[in-house]
């Protein structure tokens, strides 16, 4: 089995590392450089016609033939369903890690994005209303996910993919301008998945 991960130092990218280390499949990266483009060649757009990464190529996919697959939170309940890890068998259980995995897709990662974007503007006035826009929604998320862990000790009661793709992100916390101290039970989900070995190798590997 021969797993590729198209990927650069992103918080998208490290959603894959992570849950590849968890898992304990064997992988090769091969970096896919945005800042230069790479993610517009023929050779990476037949892989991700989205012009995104992550992606994926499984040399030994289902039926063990070769297969592709892009955007990030279909690449985790690809692996997860390849894996049989950190998906739920029973539909009830599952429910709330596909809740948690598409809040991570749908808001916390295009939201805290934006506020990477407009903090990184050289105009003053561009600045002040896209931060404090953006800004005020990354802190409303960050405290929907405090409310939740203050429930569960991972967002969707068992360690699963959801735990990696919000992970991926609230690891540029500081980015988002957030002190995790604000958020006490975000801060203490945040230091025990970095406890965890895999997690460690997940965000040491090299992906640019």
């Amino acid at each position: 089995m021969s797993i590729t991960l198209y990927a650069w130092g992103t918080p998208n990218g490290r959603k894959v590392s992570v849950a590849l280390e968890e898992m304990e499949l064997p992988y090769t990266v091969q970096p896919v450089n945005i800042g230069r483009g790479d993610q517009f060649q023929p050779d990476f757009l037949r892989i991700s016609p989205n012009n995104r990464i992550p992606a994926i190529v499984d040399t030994d996919g289902p039926d063990g033939q070769p297969i592709s697959v892009f955007e990030s939170g279909a690449v985790l309940l690809y692996l997860a369903e390849k894996t049989g890890k950190f998906l739920p068998k029973t539909l009830r259980e599952r429910v709330p890690v596909l809740e948690w995995l598409m809040w991570q897709m749908g808001g916390f990662g295009p939201i805290p994005g934006q506020v990477h974007h407009f903090a990184a503007l050289e105009s003053a006035a561009d600045r002040a209303y896209g931060l404090k826009r953006y800004s005020d929604e990354t802190h409303r998320l960050y405290g929907v996910l405090d409310r939740r862990l203050a429930q569960t000790e991972f967002v969707a009661g068992e360690l699963s993919v959801a735990d990696f793709a919000i992970l991926g992100w609230a690891w540029r916390h500081e980015r988002h301008k957030v002190d995790l101290a604000t958020y006490p039970n975000v801060q203490r989900w945040y230091a025990a998945l970095f406890a965890r070995p895999g997690v460690q190798r997940g965000f040491a590997v090299k992906l640019d």
